[in-house]
């Protein structure tokens, strides 16, 4: 097995902190870059998924990185509503486009 399945939640673990990390310096450019990043190595890990399970051993350890990721998007969404929040207002006003 040349990639472990927990080496993928790892992996997103560290982007998903350091996406928090740069939603805490309001650097939204690399928030959305880690952003990327995760999205990235979720869709690798969902298809390696379905070529091999994910061993025993690592189960407990994966339900604690699980509960780390979501501890850090909450995080990330309570630092980034005050931008939304700006975000939206720079659109009030402006004709809806339809598609």
């Amino acid at each position: 097995m040349s990639n472990m399945l927990i080496d993928y939640y790892k992996a997103i673990e560290d982007s998903s902190a350091k996406m928090l990390e740069a939603a805490r310096q309001k650097d939204w450019d690399e928030v959305v870059r880690y952003e990327g990043a995760c999205a990235v190595l979720i869709e690798q890990l969902r298809f390696e998924a379905r070529q091999q399970d994910l061993a025993p051993e690592h189960r407990k350890e994966k339900a604690r990185i699980m509960q780390r990721i979501l501890r850090n998007d909450a995080q990330i969404r309570c630092l980034a509503e005050p931008w939304l929040v700006q975000f939206d207002h720079l659109f009030e006003g402006q004709p809806q486009v339809m598609h």
